[in-house]
C-alpha cells in the first residue's frame, strides 16, 4: 500500500508541475467575394467580377523573443464561372505565396508577392487600384513596366514578383521602407536568354491627415518606373494625387500619367471621383470616373461605378458603367 501511495503522489506531482508553454499560433481564412453587372468600354454587357475576388489562407506562430513565423497563400478567382483568374496562364497561388519571419527588425518574406511599389500604391486611388470600370490607376499607372514580362507562362505580370525577397521595415516617425528583389535572373522564353534581376523600393509616410509615397521599380528586362503620390484627409473627405513615369529599356517608348482622386463620406455612403491624364509619345489619353459605395455592414458593400475613356486617336475610347456587391470575410 505504501508503494501505491508514493506512486500516486508522484503521478499527482508530475501533473501539477509546470509544463513548457505551448507556442501560440493563429491561422485565418479571409478574402473578398465580388460580383456585378456592367457594360464594358466596348459596349458589351457582362456579368462577373468588377473588383476581383480572392481567397487567402494566412497565419503566424509565436517563436518567442518577439519573433514570429508567418505565411500567406492567396488565390484570385472569377466568381461568375468559379474558375481561377486567367486559368491556364497564371499560377494557382497567383496573388501571393510567401513564408517569412517578423520581429522588431520588420517583416522579411520569401516567395511570390506584390513588389514594394505595387503593394503600397493602391492607397492613392479612390478605388484602391481595384476596379475595372472606374479606377484611373488600373488603366494608367505603370503602363509600360510590368514587374515581370514573362512570369505568367510567357505573358506579362503587372505587380507580382516571383522568386522574390520582400522586406517591410518598422515605422520610424511615420516613415516606413519597403523593398523587394529577386536573386534570379528573368527568363525570356521566346529568345531563350536570361535577362537581369528585378528590384523595387518604396518609401512611405503616414500620419492622421497626410500620406505620401515615393517609389522606384526596375524589372528584369531593364524597364524602369518612378512613382510619387500624396493624400490629404480632412473630416469626411480625402483628396489624392499621383504621378507615374514608365519607360521601356530597349526602345525610346515612355508614358507619363497624372491622376487625381477624391472621396467624401456621408453616413454609410462614400462618394468617389477620379481623373487621369496619360501622355505617351504624341498621344494624350484622358480618363474620367465617378462612383458610390454603400456599406450594408462593415464587410458587405453595394456599389455603382462609371468610367469614361477619351483617347486622342479614338481607339479604345468608350464609357463603362455597372453595379455590384462585394463581401469581405
Amino acid at each position: 500500500m505504501r508503494h501505491r501511495h508514493w506512486l500516486s503522489l508522484g503521478c499527482l506531482t508530475a501533473l501539477l508541475s509546470p509544463l513548457p508553454a505551448a507556442a501560440q499560433s493563429h491561422v485565418s481564412i479571409n478574402g473578398l467575394v465580388d460580383v456585378g453587372i456592367y457594360r464594358g468600354f466596348d459596349g458589351t454587357a457582362q456579368a462577373g467580377t468588377i473588383q476581383r475576388s480572392n481567397l487567402a489562407i494566412a497565419g503566424w506562430e509565436d517563436l518567442g523573443g518577439g519573433l514570429k513565423a508567418t505565411f500567406r497563400l492567396s488565390a484570385r478567382f472569377d466568381i461568375d464561372t468559379g474558375r481561377m483568374e486567367d486559368q491556364g496562364s497564371k499560377p494557382f497561388w497567383h496573388d501571393e505565396s510567401t513564408v517569412g519571419l517578423q520581429g522588431g527588425f520588420g517583416h522579411l518574406r520569401m516567395g511570390r508577392a506584390l513588389s514594394a511599389m505595387w503593394s503600397q500604391d493602391w492607397k492613392f486611388d479612390p478605388w484602391a487600384n481595384f476596379n475595372r470600370i472606374s479606377s484611373p490607376a488600373w488603366y494608367q499607372w505603370h503602363y509600360l513596366t510590368p514587374t515581370d514580362r514573362y512570369s505568367n507562362n510567357g505573358a506579362a505580370e503587372y505587380g507580382r514578383m516571383a522568386n522574390g525577397l520582400f522586406y517591410d521595415s518598422p515605422t520610424f516617425g511615420g516613415f516606413t521602407l519597403h523593398l523587394s528583389a529577386s536573386p534570379e535572373r528573368t527568363e525570356a522564353p521566346l529568345t531563350l536568354r536570361r535577362e537581369g534581376r528585378g528590384y523595387s523600393a518604396s518609401l512611405n509616410y503616414d500620419s492622421d491627415s497626410l500620406s505620401g509615397m515615393l517609389a522606384f521599380e526596375r524589372n528584369g528586362s531593364g524597364d524602369r518606373d518612378t512613382f510619387a503620390a500624396a493624400k490629404y484627409r480632412f473630416g469626411a473627405a480625402a483628396v489624392m494625387a499621383a504621378w507615374d513615369y514608365s519607360r521601356v529599356a530597349q526602345t525610346a517608348l515612355s508614358a507619363k500619367a497624372v491622376t487625381l482622386g477624391a472621396t467624401y463620406q456621408v453616413g454609410a455612403t462614400t462618394l468617389k471621383a477620379g481623373y487621369g491624364r496619360q501622355t505617351m509619345q504624341e498621344q494624350t489619353n484622358h480618363f474620367y470616373s465617378l462612383g458610390a459605395d454603400y456599406a450594408l455592414s462593415k464587410r458587405s458593400t453595394l456599389y455603382a461605378s462609371i468610367g469614361r475613356k477619351s483617347y486622342e486617336y479614338g481607339v479604345d475610347s468608350g464609357t463603362s458603367f455597372g453595379v455590384g456587391m462585394a463581401h469581405a470575410f
